[in-house]
Formats: structure tokens, C-alpha cells, sequence
């Protein structure tokens, strides 16, 4: 309903006197294009069709309908609530007055009319409308704006996470697809556990969007480990598997510096430090790097910890086959609280379906 300065306003007159419509007409036809209505049904009609009227000239007492009710029409429609209402009627109280203007109507002009004093009122209503048209189609503007913005910084992100994530893919090319299964793994466990009244309040829509998109980074640390223990085709010694589990500290050390670079806190990047540094911690407390048991371990690392080691196992390596996803997840339930926290193999087991779903999906 854009106010258009190239053509003339729209006024609607509502009123049962042809009279009262043909002096209200004659001084207003000179200057706006003017529709007439002679009841509420009909005003209604009017008022809701395109092109909307710029302001409405609405009789109070009318048969049938009366203006008041006309009046609570028009606001209970998205398409007419903002059309700006001015009261005419010929009961010249102050109780009616202030009815008419607490429901909402921005003027009341008893009759009989003063022309000089109806056009300047309506002349006022419209620029009053016009001015506030213009800042709604400025907020409209700028909150696209904004929203295209972020849209634009989402992407970056996500296009900026993925490229930090292939880096460590490049230096382990036998993960392929890992990273889009994980993701795809993490988010499906933490919409299933916001089911469960424990975990609603630490996943919501936007905590979950955040921990999918941190997910990729969780093996980032990889990047510092030796192209001779990485690409081993075998088992670790001992010596080589001290090494090879310093890459959960590595990657939230990298991800901890770039977090000292921003200008603000990037609170993906904070789920993204938690998830590399804890998703080897184990439930019972014999993870790595600093033993932590139960709740002591945050909630995203415990999430990515069945999402990695269930396609770690599904996975073919060059030093072994893939497991059958049947027989990867008698691993995972039979890791319960011990390896995993009972409450996600719950949700593991719940949404096993699915997982399959996403390990076809991304096979590498």
C-alpha cells in the first residue's frame, strides 16, 4: 500500500446518505480519486481490493453494519490495518469522539462539515501516511538488506570452514567424504536429543546450526601430524599414537589463535575449538587429551565423538575393511557408558535409520 506521488491519492467515503456522498465527493473529487460506498459490506469489498484506498472517510451510524464494526473489519486484515481511518458522524459528543479514537482512528469530524477543515485534516492523514509508508519501505529495504548480508557472511563461513577442512582431508585423503557424513551425523543427533527435556535448553535451532557447521572442523589438528604416521597403511606403535593424538590439541590451538584474530567472539569458532580438543574424550574417562569423564566432557564433543567413530567404522582404510553398518552399530551400543554417554547412543540408536541414509548419501 506504497503511497504513489505521480498519481492522485485514493480516499474511500463510507456513508448511507447519498447526500452526504455528493458534498463529500464534490470537494474532494478536484483533488483525489475518490470511491464511494454505501454500506459496510461494500466498504469492505473496496477497501480490500487493489489498489487499497490511501485513507477512508467512514460514517458512524449506519444500518446493518455500523462504523465501529466496519472499523474492527478493517483492522483484523493485514491487507487493510494500516489504511488510515477518519471518523464522520453528526453525534457531536466527546464520548464518541473518544471511542472512535481509542479504536484506533486517527481523526473524528462531526457534521455538518467544514470543507476548509476537512481537506486540511485530510491533507494532514495523508502526509502523515506517506511519511509512514516511506519508513516502512526503508525498514523493508534495509531489513533485506541485512538479511542478504548475513546470508552473504553465512556463506563465507561455510565456504571458508569447508576449505579449512579439505586442508586436513588433503593431508588425509582416504577421509573423503568424512567431513559432509559427520556433519550430517551431528545434526541428526542433536535434533533427536532436543527431543529429551535434559538437552532442549542446550539445543535449540540455532545451537544446532552452529554445532553442524563447527563440526568439519574437528579433525583440523591433522594438519600437524607427520605424512609418516598420517598415511601410515597400518597400525601405530605406541610412540607413533603419542603423536597422533596430540592432533585434537593442534587443531583447537589453531582454531584458539584464530579466534584471538577476530575482532569479536564467533561463537561457531568456540564450538569448533570445544569439538577438536574434546570428540576423543570418553564417557568413562579413558579418552584423550586430559581423561575427562561424563558431563565434564561438553555436550557437542560428546555428539561428534559417535558421529566420527561410527564412520571411522563404516569406513574402508587401507589398513582394513568396512565394517557392515549393522555391526557398527552393535559397537557403538555396546560402547555405552563406557566409550559413548548412554543418553546420544539412545539417540544414535533411535535415528540409526537415518545415518545409514547419510553414509549412502556421501560414499565415497
Amino acid at each position: 500500500m506504497t503511497v504513489s506521488t505521480a498519481s492522485p491519492r485514493t480516499i474511500l467515503i463510507v456513508d448511507d446518505s447519498p447526500e452526504n456522498l455528493a458534498v463529500l465527493n464534490d470537494l474532494l473529487c478536484p483533488r483525489y480519486r475518490v470511491r464511494v460506498a454505501t454500506s459496510g459490506a461494500r466498504a469492505l469489498q473496496i477497501a480490500g481490493a487493489s489498489p487499497y484506498p490511501d485513507l477512508i472517510l467512514l460514517d458512524v451510524m449506519m444500518p446493518g453494519m455500523d462504523g465501529y464494526q466496519v472499523f474492527e473489519h478493517l483492522r483484523a486484515d493485514p491487507d487493510t490495518r494500516d489504511i488510515p481511518v477518519i471518523f464522520i458522524t453528526a453525534m457531536n459528543s466527546i464520548e464518541g469522539e473518544m471511542h472512535g479514537l481509542e479504536l484506533g482512528a486517527v481523526d473524528y469530524i462531526t457534521k455538518p462539515i467544514v470543507p476548509p477543515l476537512v481537506l486540511a485534516r485530510i491533507h494532514t492523514q495523508l502526509e502523515l501516511k506517506q511519511a509512514r509508508d516511506w519508513l516502512r519501505d526503508q525498514n523493508s529495504y534495509l531489513e533485506a538488506e541485512i538479511e542478504k548480508r548475513m546470508a552473504e557472511n553465512e556463506l563465507i563461513q561455510e565456504v571458508s570452514i569447508r576449505a579449512l577442512a579439505h586442508l586436513a582431508e588433503i593431508r588425509d585423503p582416504e577421509t573423503g567424504n568424512h567431513i559432509r557424513r559427520t556433519q550430517g551425523y551431528v545434526q541428526q543427533l542433536a535434533t533427536e536429543l532436543r527431543k529429551s527435556a535434559k538437552f532442549a535448553p542446550l539445543l535449540g535451532e540455532r545451537q544446532i546450526r552452529l554445532l553442524a557447521r563447527s563440526a568439519p572442523l574437528h579433525d583440523i589438528g591433522k594438519i600437524g601430524i607427520p605424512d609418516a604416521i598420517l598415511h601410515k597403511p597400518g597400525p601405530l606403535s605406541a610412540a607413533e599414537w603419542v603423536v597422533m593424538k596430540t592432533h585434537s590439541r593442534l587443531g583447537s590451538d589453531a582454531i584458539d589463535l584464530a579466534e584471538r584474530d577476530a575482532a569479536e567472539s564467533v561463537e561457531f569458532l568456540a564450538l569448533a575449538k570445544e569439538i577438536a580438543l574434546r570428540h576423543h574424550e570418553k564417557w568413562d574417562g579413558s579418552g584423550y587429551p586430559d581423561g575427562l569423564a561424563g558431563e565434564a566432557i561438553p555436550v557437542s564433543a560428546r555428539i561428534m565423538a559417535i558421529a566420527d567413530v561410527f564412520d571411522a567404522l563404516v569406513t574402508p582404510r587401507v589398513y582394513k575393511a568396512p565394517l557392515s553398518y549393522d555391526e557398527a552399530r552393535d559397537i557403538i551400543a555396546a560402547g555405552r557408558g563406557g566409550h559413548f554417554d548412554p543418553d546420544i547412543v539412545d539417540a544414535f540408536l533411535a535415528q540409526f535409520h537415518a545415518f545409514r541414509d547419510i553414509a549412502d548419501r556421501h560414499r565415497d
